[in-house]
């Protein structure tokens, strides 16, 4: 087997013109080398996946093959992936990452490509016919969020970026809160490049009690924000002494995962005692073991892979998946993209060994949502920053689907 792991992503290999033979072509791609968020560790996580099955005998047999591209955080690029997928014979998009749904949804559809667990940023995820997710996305984290603070806080302030994927932020908080009895939360926008956080700090922590909360989410600026906030003061109404914040904080995996607390001070950390909603288990948990050996084995020395990092977490559950149902096609099976489409749309118990619910894709298992038809798993986790750790706040999965259903469009 290892002369056929030597082949993995030489490109000297092509398919079957009916899909039955050659090597198995995917895509994975995210935005790399930008000003705003990157997720290099995805298609790195993908590559070193294919090392991993290629080693074990390939899928159903047949060599997997991934090539990556960079979508630059921008539509164009975008667009230029979802083109090269298609020219370059992917049979799926799996475990990637794009702000730029509108821009690639439309290629695949019209190419017949599946989107097989992207990272739920897009509301397009949820809507393309194409596209099968293994999270709630960022709904089913800020739903989840809106209900593990509304036990702990009588008011919450949102930060979010000023931009349209921050609308959905601001929505689905609200939801989680209301569905929990609590009223919407304060809405505070930041610019996606902003610096400063000084201004917006002050507004956050606002009468300056106890038993308010501040969650932010703003991805890679999170903990600047957070730091800001920790070094902000006001005066105290009762002694006209300046005081520090006393609010509670929170934030959604993605914007807080534990290379932030670790890069941010450990237990010293601004994220101290916050409160985190993520999609997965804690990366601490048993059920990551084969994962960091994969990465341990097969990604040794690539700085590039964090299996703390949601986005890394994302893209193995996604390839879990798709080396299931293609096992399930059977050896021989043609795989191409159409194939591939209508397995995935009879797929159902797909298991990613207890990272997610068991996984799938009928039109019985999509949530009762208008504008996101697509969302079979609508779990999350509730977890708590704890000595500079992010542990579990509270067992298993909790199912915010109906918050999501209930949720005003």
């Amino acid at each position: 087997m290892a002369g056929v792991a030597l082949l993995a992503g030489c490109g000297t290999l092509s398919g079957g013109a009916d899909g039955t033979t050659g090597p198995i072509v995917v895509m994975t791609w995210a935005p790399q080398n930008t000003d705003a968020t990157n997720m290099p560790g995805m298609p790195a996580m993908a590559k070193t996946f294919a090392k991993y099955v290629n080693a074990r005998g390939g899928v159903a047999g047949r060599e997997l093959k991934v090539i990556t591209c960079n979508d630059h955080n921008n539509s164009r690029g975008a667009g230029d992936c979802a083109q090269r997928a298609a020219d370059e014979g992917a049979v799926a998009v799996v475990g990637s990452y794009s702000q730029y749904g509108s821009a690639f949804t439309s290629t695949l559809e019209a190419e017949g490509i599946p989107y097989l667990g992207g990272y739920g940023i897009t509301q397009d995820e949820f809507e393309s016919p194409l596209s099968y997710p293994v999270n709630g996305g960022l709904p089913a984290l800020m739903a989840g969020a809106g209900r593990q603070l509304a036990g702990k806080c009588d008011k919450v302030s949102l930060i979010r970026p000023d931009t349209a994927v921050g609308d959905l932020f601001a929505r689905f908080l609200d939801a989680g809160l209301r569905d929990a009895g609590r009223t919407s939360a304060t809405d505070l926008r930041a610019a996606e490049d902003a610096t400063d956080y000084n201004a917006i700090s002050r507004r956050a922590i606002g009468a300056n009690k106890p038993e308010d909360c501040v969650s932010a989410a703003l991805g890679d600026k999170t903990a600047t924000f957070f730091d800001a906030f920790r070094r902000t003061t006001t005066p105290d109404p009762a002694t006209g002494l300046e005081a520090g914040p006393r609010a509670r904080i929170a934030s959604v995996l993605g914007s807080v995962q534990q290379s932030t607390l670790d890069s941010t001070g450990g237990s010293n950390s601004p994220l101290e005692g916050a409160y985190i909603t993520g999609w997965y288990p804690p990366a601490s948990d048993s059920r990551w073991a084969q994962m960091r050996s994969t990465i341990k084995r097969y990604a040794f020395g690539d700085n590039s892979i964090d299996p703390n990092d949601p986005g890394v977490q994302t893209t193995w559950i996604a390839y879990t998946a798709l080396t299931e149902v293609i096992e399930k096609m059977g050896k021989g099976a043609a795989v191409t993209a159409p194939s591939l489409k209508q397995a995935l749309d009879a797929a159902h118990g797909i298991s990613t060994d207890g990272l997610t619910p068991p996984l799938g894709w009928r039109e019985e298992d999509a949530a009762s949502i208008i504008d996101q038809p697509r969302l079979v798993n609508g779990r999350v986790t509730f977890q708590k920053v704890e000595k500079g750790r992010l542990v579990a706040a509270r067992k298993g999965f909790v199912d915010v689907t109906g918050v999501l259903e209930d949720a005003p469009r």
